[in-house]
C-alpha cells in the first residue's frame, strides 16, 4: 500500500494535485446544500480546506504558494473583466449614491476595526485578518498577505483570523438585514417596482400630432431633444416602412420607438400623444405585427466588429434596416449610433429578411466561433495586471511604497480592459459560462489552499483564546455597520429596503446575503444594487487592507 502513500501524503506534484482535488470536490459538493434558502457555495471549499489542514494533510509549500496565487491571480483578472464594463457607467445618477453609500460602509467598517485593534490589543497583522473575515472578502485578504509578506512579517495570522470569523461575517450581515427590517422598515420602504436602469430600453408607439415635427426628418426631430431614440417601423396609410435618418415625419404617422422609461414623457410631448399598449411584455411575436418585415437577432461574431461603432458600419442607409437594440451581458442597450459593438452583442434587426442575411454576414453572425475562449487575451491580461500590481507606490510619511500585489494589479487591469479593451479593438470576449468556470476554478485554487494552510493551526488558535476574541470582534465589524449603514441609506439616501440591502451585500462582497435579499424581497433592486457597488468596494477593500499593513504596522 505504499503507493496510496505516495499519492496522498508524500509530497510531489502528483500528491499537490490529488490533494487540492479532493479538497475542491469535498467543498463545492457541500456547497449544493442549503438551509433555508442560504448556501455558502464556494466558502465551503475554505473550510473543507482547513479540516484537511487539521487533519495532516499538507503539500510542497512552492506548490501551495503557486496555486494560491495563481488561483487569486485568475479569479480576480476574471472579476475584472466581469464588472468593467459597468464599472464607470455606475458612477452616473442613482449610481454616484449607491457607491458613496457603499463607500462610506467599507470606511466606517475599517475605522471600527482600527479603533478595535487599539482598544483590544490584537495587533493590525491580525486584525486586517478579521476585517477581511468580517466582509467575506478574499481578494483583500490575498492584498493584506503580499503586504505582510512585503514589510517581512508572517501572513499566516491574518489567514488564521479570517478563517475563524469568515462564517459570522456571512452570517452576520443577513442577521443585520433581519433585525433592521424588524425595527426600523416601514411598509413604504419595501418597494414593489423595478428597478430600470439607465441603458434598459422601453418601446413604445406614438403617433405624430405635434406641428413642431411635421416636415422635419428624423435625424432634425432628434436634435430638438436631448433623450436618444429609434425608430423600427413607421406606419403611414395602411404601409409599413423602416424609416431611415432622412425620413420625413408626417402628421398622424405611427411609430415604433425604442428608447428608455425615464425618457417617455419627453417624447411625448415631441410626437405628440403616447398609444398606450404595451409593448414590453416579453411576449409579442414581432414578426407578425405585419407581414412584409421581419425581426430577427444575429451576433456579432467577426473580431473586425469588435470596437467599431455601430453608426460607423452604415447598416441601415446601406441595407434599408434598422438595428433597434443590443443584448449585452443580459442587458438591452439602446442602439445609437454611438454605441461600441462588442463580440457576443446580440443585435435586434427590423427589416426585409433577404437584407438582414446581408447583415449577419456583415457581423458575423457564427456563434459557433464565439465557443473558442481567447486564452492568450487572458494570459496577457493577466501579466499586465502582475506588472502593474509590482509598481510601488510613494505614499509620503511611509517607509515602505504600496503596491497592489497580485489582488489590486490584476483587478484594475481586468477592470480597464473589460471596459475599454474593445474600444482599443482588443478582443476580450469570453461566454458567460466560461468566465464563471475560469473565475471558479480560480477561487477553489485560492480558497483550497489558503484553507489549508491555515488548518494546521486553527485549533491552537481556538483553544489558545485568540480565535474567540477575533470571532467577537469579527462578528462586531459585521454587524454594526450594516446595521448603522442600513438606515442611513433609507433615512438620508432616500433608498427602499431592497435598494439599501443590495448596496450592503455588494459594500460586504457578500453574495450570499443578496440571494437571501433577492429571496425575501420583491423586485430586482437588490440584484441592480449590489452590481452598482460592488466593483469600487472590491477594489477599495484591497486597497485598504495594504494601507492598513503599510500605515500601522
Amino acid at each position: 500500500m505504499d503507493w496510496l502513500q505516495t499519492i496522498f501524503v508524500d509530497h510531489s506534484p502528483v500528491q499537490a494535485v490529488v490533494v487540492l482535488s479532493i479538497i475542491i470536490a469535498v467543498g463545492l459538493g457541500l456547497g449544493k446544500i442549503g438551509m433555508k434558502g442560504i448556501t455558502l457555495g464556494v466558502t465551503w471549499v475554505f473550510f473543507v480546506g482547513i479540516l484537511a489542514g487539521h487533519l495532516g494533510f499538507s503539500i510542497d509549500p512552492a506548490m501551495l504558494a503557486y496555486a494560491e496565487s495563481f488561483g487569486l491571480v485568475l479569479f480576480v483578472y476574471e472579476l475584472g473583466l466581469k464588472v468593467g464594463p459597468g464599472f464607470f457607467s455606475s458612477f452616473r445618477t442613482g449610481g454616484v449614491r449607491l457607491n458613496l453609500l457603499g463607500f462610506a460602509t467599507v470606511l466606517l467598517g475599517t475605522a471600527l476595526a482600527v479603533g478595535l485593534s487599539f482598544a483590544v490589543g490584537v495587533p493590525m497583522s491580525d486584525m486586517v485578518g478579521i476585517l477581511c473575515g468580517a466582509t467575506t472578502n478574499t481578494p483583500a485578504l490575498g492584498a493584506a498577505q503580499q503586504a505582510l509578506q512585503q514589510i517581512g512579517l508572517s501572513a499566516n495570522g491574518a489567514a488564521l483570523s479570517c478563517a475563524v470569523t469568515y462564517p459570522l461575517g456571512v452570517v452576520g450581515v443577513i442577521l443585520a438585514m433581519i433585525t433592521v427590517r424588524k425595527l426600523f422598515v416601514r411598509a413604504k420602504d419595501i418597494s414593489t417596482e423595478e428597478h430600470e436602469g439607465e441603458n434598459q430600453t422601453f418601446i413604445a408607439t406614438f403617433l405624430v400630432h405635434n406641428p413642431a415635427v411635421f416636415g422635419l426628418t428624423v435625424r432634425e426631430a432628434a436634435a430638438l431633444v436631448h433623450p436618444k431614440f429609434v425608430i423600427s417601423r413607421l406606419w403611414r396609410n395602411g404601409e409599413v416602412s423602416v424609416p431611415t435618418s432622412d425620413t420625413k415625419l408626417q402628421e398622424n404617422d405611427r411609430i415604433l420607438v425604442i428608447t428608455t422609461g425615464k425618457d417617455l414623457p419627453h417624447l411625448t410631448v415631441l410626437f405628440g400623444e403616447h398609444e398606450s399598449r404595451d409593448w414590453n411584455t416579453g411576449n409579442i411575436d414581432w414578426n407578425k405585427i405585419d407581414s412584409s418585415l421581419t425581426s430577427r437577432e444575429i451576433v456579432v461574431s467577426r473580431p473586425e466588429i469588435n470596437g467599431r461603432k455601430l453608426g460607423s458600419l452604415k447598416l441601415r442607409n446601406t441595407y434599408g434596416i434598422n438595428i433597434t437594440r443590443v443584448m449585452r451581458s443580459g442587458v438591452r442597450l439602446l442602439a445609437t449610433p454611438g454605441l461600441v459593438l462588442q463580440l457576443g452583442d446580440v443585435l435586434t434587426v427590423v427589416g426585409k429578411k433577404q437584407q438582414i442575411e446581408k447583415v449577419g454576414k456583415v457581423v458575423g453572425n457564427t456563434v459557433s466561433k464565439l465557443n473558442d475562449p481567447n486564452l492568450a487575451a487572458i494570459f496577457i491580461g493577466m501579466v499586465l495586471g502582475l506588472l502593474l500590481g509590482s509598481v510601488p507606490i510613494v505614499i509620503p510619511g511611509m517607509s515602505t511604497p504600496v503596491r497592489l500585489g497580485l489582488a489590486g494589479g490584476p483587478i484594475v487591469v481586468g477592470i480597464l480592459i473589460g471596459r475599454f479593451g474593445p474600444s482599443c479593438h482588443l478582443v476580450t470576449y469570453t461566454t458567460r459560462s466560461a468566465n464563471l468556470m475560469l473565475r471558479g476554478i480560480g477561487l477553489s485554487l485560492y480558497l483550497a489552499c489558503l484553507g489549508l494552510s491555515a488548518g494546521a493551526n486553527i485549533m491552537e488558535t481556538l483553544t489558545g483564546g485568540d480565535g474567540w476574541v477575533w470571532i467577537g470582534l469579527g462578528f462586531l465589524i459585521t454587524l454594526l455597520p450594516v446595521a448603522v449603514m442600513a438606515v442611513v441609506a433609507m433615512r438620508w439616501g432616500r433608498l427602499d429596503f431592497g435598494s439599501a440591502c443590495g448596496m450592503l451585500c455588494g459594500a460586504m462582497a457578500n453574495p450570499m446575503a443578496l440571494n437571501y435579499a433577492n429571496d425575501t424581497l420583491p423586485g430586482d433592486n437588490p440584484a441592480v444594487s449590489y452590481a452598482t457597488v460592488y466593483p469600487l468596494a472590491m477594489f477599495s477593500r484591497v486597497v485598504i487592507a495594504q494601507l492598513l499593513v503599510m500605515l500601522l504596522l
